[in-house]
């Protein structure tokens, strides 16, 4: 398994494929079912966030292994519009899109660690590890 892998996000399909590798890495890794759906549907989020606000960008899959344990780090990327607000694009039932608006607040609830950073005109990066219990 390499280090790190990357699913380029151009198209609806490439959802897909991302969440398909998350899993798979999840797997590798050790998590149990209930945490790889967990990866996966995080993975879901985060790459239709970037379809359909960015138009294209990357999720990038990393094996992390910390003093006594280890994990899954998902970065996705994005050279998008931006987050204007992310305290408001972070509360439950936000939604431009008419989704159902669990998007990044969802996404923070089932990782361990989140992390959102995002400039107007520049783009979007959002860390999300999911650690093995």
């Amino acid at each position: 398994m390499d280090p790190q892998s990357c699913v380029n996000i151009k198209k609806e399909w490439d959802i897909v494929g991302a969440r398909q590798l998350g899993r798979e890495m999840a797997k590798q890794v050790g998590f149990g079912t209930v945490d790889q759906a967990r990866v996966a549907t995080a993975i879901s989020e985060l790459a239709r966030n970037i379809y359909l606000y960015a138009e294209h960008g990357k999720i990038c899959f990393e094996v992390i292994k910390g003093e006594k344990k280890q994990g899954l780090c998902m970065i996705a990327l994005d050279n998008g519009p931006g987050i204007s607000d992310i305290s408001r694009a972070m509360q439950d039932g936000y939604t431009t899109s008419g989704g159902l608006g669990a998007g990044l607040p969802g996404v923070k609830r089932l990782m361990d660690d989140f992390d959102i950073e995002s400039e107007i005109g520049k783009g979007t990066r959002i860390k999300a590890v999911k650690w093995i219990r």
